[in-house]
């Protein structure tokens, strides 16, 4: 029954609450400039990926994963590199498909159930950065990849692929969905629709006729904007098809190898549904630790953050 009762976060007494832990680091945190190259990975259906990588081709490569509408430069991708990196893990912080700041170049981009990109990741690392062992961390929209990725593939997991944490994992996203259409969230959901919008503002005139984008300023939920682009553009019906399929928490009973997810009680995005006791309570493999404080992907802390702590604990075998 590898749920963890007790988590050593305490969030600062200045931050109080969800939304503070949750804005603040956005506002306030910085990061030192990483050095890490950039190499772009070509695909074989004519796109490409942009990955950014450091380290010294050791023996350990973690594969980080960003959240909605982020990107291998968002803060808490650059914290946790950082960390890893210092405690010597090489890292890839990989770009989904059009968010590396450079537009994708099919029509479709990414979505939060496309493991299939970081599968290719994955073998590309194999080969360009070859390690004794795999290690990914995933946040928000990339910790469900993750924890799908993983739970898809079961006991056949690659042996190279050793353990994995995700933080903030929207894992049933229906109910994040539901979560983001409430009016005290409206912050977040402007936040995230406003790039989105743009997005396909972008792709309709790389692709002219091939998109409806009559109302899409005027979208104000996810509802709206995955039925009436996410899902078609990347094969399913509708937005509840694409939020059915691409959820992780059906997939947690197969995890294979150890593997944590992170998510705070007061996290504002995540509904009930999102905290799955009853899979950790029957897996072994899967472990869910739940913080009464921290946010979505805050946990906020002097110097490194406790996130970043909490994964290298956990990576380290403790």
């Amino acid at each position: 029954m590898p749920i963890i009762g007790d988590s050593s976060y305490r969030a600062p007494g200045y931050l109080p609450g969800g939304h503070a832990q949750t804005i603040h680091p956005v506002i306030f945190r910085r990061i030192p400039d990483l050095e890490m190259r950039r190499e772009r990975m070509e695909l074989d259906d004519g796109d490409f990926i942009d990955l950014d990588t450091a380290g010294g081709r050791g023996e350990k490569l973690a594969i980080i994963s960003h959240g909605l509408e982020g990107s291998s430069r968002s803060t808490y991708v650059r914290g946790m590199a950082a960390a890893l990196l210092k405690r010597g893990w090489d890292v890839i912080a990989w770009n989904f498909r059009g968010c590396g700041g450079e537009m994708n170049r099919l029509q479709s981009f990414y979505h939060s159930g496309k493991t299939d990109d970081l599968e290719r990741v994955i073998r590309y690392a194999m080969v360009a950065h070859p390690s004794k062992h795999i290690d990914l961390i995933g946040f928000s929209l990339g910790g469900n990849l993750t924890l799908k990725y993983i739970g898809e593939r079961g006991a056949g997991i690659d042996p190279l692929i050793r353990r994995a944490v995700a933080f903030s994992a929207p894992c049933e996203l229906a109910c994040s969905s539901r979560e983001l259409s409430k009016w005290q969230n409206r912050i977040y959901m402007e936040r995230f629709l406003k790039t989105l919008r743009a997005k396909v503002k972008e792709k309709s005139r790389l692709f002219p006729g091939a998109l409806d984008i009559t109302g899409v300023d005027s979208m104000k939920t996810f509802a709206e904007f995955d039925d009436r682009f996410t899902a078609p553009l990347h094969g399913f019906e509708n937005a509840m098809d694409y939020w059915t399929r691409s959820s992780s928490r059906q997939f947690l009973k197969d995890i294979g190898i150890p593997t944590l997810l992170v998510s705070a009680a007061n996290d504002p995005i995540l509904g009930p549904d999102c905290y799955p006791f009853a899979e950790a309570e029957e897996n072994n493999s899967f472990f869910l630790e739940v913080p009464e404080q921290g946010g979505h992907v805050g946990f906020t802390a002097d110097g490194e953050y406790w996130s970043e702590k909490r994964a290298v604990e956990f990576l380290s075998g403790c």
